[in-house]
């Protein structure tokens, strides 16, 4: 559990009433990655989303040859920095993560319970509806960043 005062530190929960923000506090926690840790892989069960506090975090999709399951290539998609959301597929279906997430430097999370945050949302209309919002917005920023990334490495020149 973490103060509701860590949580007002971050633009993302800003839509949340002091009750909101209490009980989510109530469900995370403080946790540290080292360098070069993973926080999850691609197709893991999504039971947790991560506030990046310091540090950095390497976004990572991997491809798999469905026939020859030793051919797989790795590619670093994107960035979370401190301030930003990681692990957003805690709270949308199917709640399974679509990318691997592996600390760049040593960094300071907070991790926040999926399956208690569902919860919180299923009795909170409010609060499900300005989660949503936010990681919709977030969503679309990490889009449109991958969406540069590509645009340069396909450029001609």
């Amino acid at each position: 559990m973490i103060s509701p005062e860590e949580l007002r530190r971050y633009p993302f929960f800003s839509f949340m009433t002091h009750e909101q923000m209490r009980e989510v506090a109530m469900i995370t926690d403080e946790m540290e990655a080292a360098e070069g840790e993973t926080l999850f892989h691609i197709d893991d069960p999504a039971d947790a989303c991560y506030m990046i506090v310091n540090g950095a975090v390497d976004l990572h999709y991997v491809v798999i040859d469905e026939h020859e399951p030793d051919l797989r290539k790795d590619f670093m998609v994107g960035s979370v920095n401190p301030g930003e959301l990681l692990g957003v597929s805690a709270v949308v279906e199917p709640y399974e993560y679509t990318v691997s997430a592996v600390a760049i430097e040593d960094a300071k999370l907070l991790k926040t319970d999926a399956e208690a945050l569902r919860e919180l949302c299923e009795n909170d209309l409010e609060l499900a509806h300005g989660l949503q919002r936010q990681i919709a917005k977030e969503t679309l920023a990490k889009l449109h960043s991958a969406r540069v990334q590509l645009a340069a490495a396909t450029a001609p020149g």
